[in-house]
């Protein structure tokens, strides 16, 4: 089995987002919560408790948006 970029999400309270998603963004959140509670033996999970952990890894490993803000502290 592949592994995700995600690992097992920590058991803290959920927030409440309104988001409007594609139908087919929504089918692969849907797909990928159900296969990392199967790889991590979490029970079910919420595919919108997915979009925190998946924008902060896309920031996080983004170069050229560390890079800007390294050189733009205005915008910290």
């Amino acid at each position: 089995m592949a592994k995700l970029k995600l690992g097992p999400l920590p058991d803290d309270k959920p927030v409440k987002v309104t988001v409007e998603l594609p139908a087919s963004l929504h089918r692969d959140l849907v797909a990928y919560a159900a296969i990392l509670a199967r790889q991590s033996g979490q029970p079910d999970i919420e595919p919108s408790r997915l979009i925190v952990p998946m924008l902060e890894r896309f920031i996080a490993t983004d170069r050229e948006f560390s890079k800007a803000k390294r050189n733009n502290p205005a915008q910290r």
